[in-house]
């Protein structure tokens, strides 16, 4: 049995947060050169203005799980794509330096709240033999914006606008965003959030609208799962009992971005410059990156309910170590540059068929019903205080030491590899209320 169009239908909505998401996370890389030049942007100042949209992510992800457990992943998400509108519009009208930061933390809120609530809500409606693949369709969104992003900068640098390119490259976002508040207007409550809040006849519609093969089981087990977690919608997540789950989203979260993934795509032209490419070929080899990523994440959206979660992480940790450790070695001897082009993709490859292909999926899969969305908000957390510390410090550290932020990024996947191999579950094929049962600890 295949999800029937209803579901599909909100999954696309729920998951077009992620195309946000990965379009704005790269737009700024092909305008940091004209910001610097118009705004006269030290090397700090450069980490500022990438890391400021990272600070209202953060922000974003922590308050948007305790919001969306009281009123809704659904109307959350509408509110989150108002913000995106408002900070496209804002990015491309900025007037200076410091109202362009503002508009760019306006839009970090919408990231973080979206990248919280998106697989959270898909999760909650998906069945148990989907789940993987349909929270994986928040990725599949998320790579698809980056190289949007990348085809839509190097679009717009053709058409030689001048002084206006870089307001027309952040103002393009406004578009998808637009598209996508217009989609979360057609979409129904998450059903276990409609149980926590005793509307017992809305989850059971919203079971059978989904295509569950048997809602009435679905729900009996949802209100039991829920009484068995002596849970309320006003459950705090800081508790020793959920320690597993705490422990599993924040690691995961935190090594997704130790990996280097949002440093390098935040500053690709950057890193090729550095390895003597020009402007031009430099976004030529950027859009290769971003068709590599997106091939690759729609291959670990194949492989996520097949292999495992756990073992294509094993696998994306080995890989990603041997790239970085290659690419470190190239800007340490200063050597051997044609061959970063290739090291990048294989790298990019192994990063997005494992890691980028499971984090929102697993992080949404390890949490129980009353506390997934500030669960959510947890692990999202980890990701984006990471990156908000590396995107401020790569660009000085890149500057002054080269190949050095490499091999940390080499190291920590090697860290990575022993931690998941030691002490994470697989979860692919279980329900999440079996999964509550086996990772909440008393």
């Amino acid at each position: 049995m295949r999800p029937n169009a209803y579901l599909m239908r909100a999954t696309v909505s729920g998951a077009l947060g992620g195309l946000l998401f990965g379009f704005d996370t790269v737009v700024i890389s092909g305008v940091m050169d004209a910001l610097t030049r118009l705004y006269h942007l030290s090397d700090q100042a450069q980490g500022v203005t990438v890391s400021i949209a990272v600070i209202g992510t953060v922000l974003g992800a922590m308050s948007a799980g305790a919001i969306a457990q009281r009123y809704g992943g659904r109307e959350t998400l509408r509110a989150t794509a108002i913000i995106y509108v408002i900070s496209a519009v804002g990015c491309a009208l900025a007037w200076n330096w410091v109202s362009l930061l503002g508009f760019r933390f306006l839009g970090g809120l919408g990231i973080g709240a979206s990248s919280v609530l998106g697989p959270v809500y898909i999760a909650e409606l998906a069945p148990a033999k989907w789940r993987g693949r349909l929270v994986g369709a928040f990725q599949v969104n998320v790579v698809l914006g980056i190289l949007l992003a990348y085809a839509s900068n190097l679009g717009v640098r053709l058409l030689h606008l001048g002084a206006l390119e870089w307001r027309v490259q952040l103002g393009m976002a406004a578009i998808p965003a637009a598209l996508f508040l217009a989609m979360l207007f057609g979409i129904p409550r998450s059903p276990r959030w409609s149980v926590s809040q005793a509307r017992i006849d809305e989850a059971l519609s919203v079971l059978r609208l989904m295509g569950d093969p048997d809602p009435e089981r679905e729900l009996a087990d949802i209100q039991q799962a829920l009484r068995e977690s002596h849970a309320s919608a006003n459950e705090p997540v800081f508790q020793w009992k959920y320690r597993y789950p705490l422990f599993l989203a924040m690691t995961i979260g935190a090594f997704n971005q130790l990996a280097g993934i949002n440093a390098i795509l935040y500053y690709l032209p950057h890193i090729f410059a550095s390895a003597g490419f020009s402007q031009l070929s430099g976004d030529v080899q950027s859009i290769a990156i971003g068709a590599t990523n997106m091939f690759f994440t729609l291959l670990g959206m194949a492989l996520i309910d097949r292999l495992g979660r756990k073992t294509l992480l094993l696998i994306g940790a080995a890989g990603t170590a041997g790239c970085l450790a290659g690419v470190a070695a190239i800007f340490l001897t200063h050597s051997h540059q044609a061959a970063l082009l290739w090291l990048l993709v294989v790298y990019i490859a192994f990063f997005a068929v494992s890691q980028g292909a499971v984090i929102w999926v697993y992080i949404g899969e390890v949490f129980p019903n009353a506390v997934r969305n500030k669960g959510q908000s947890v692990g999202n957390s980890a990701h984006w205080i990471t990156n908000a510390a590396i995107a401020f410090a790569f660009p000085v550290l890149a500057a002054r030491a080269g190949g050095a932020p490499f091999v940390f990024f080499a190291a920590m996947t090697v860290v990575q590899f022993v931690t998941v191999l030691l002490f994470y579950p697989e979860t692919k094929g279980q329900t999440l209320e079996e999964l509550q049962r086996r990772l909440v600890k008393a």
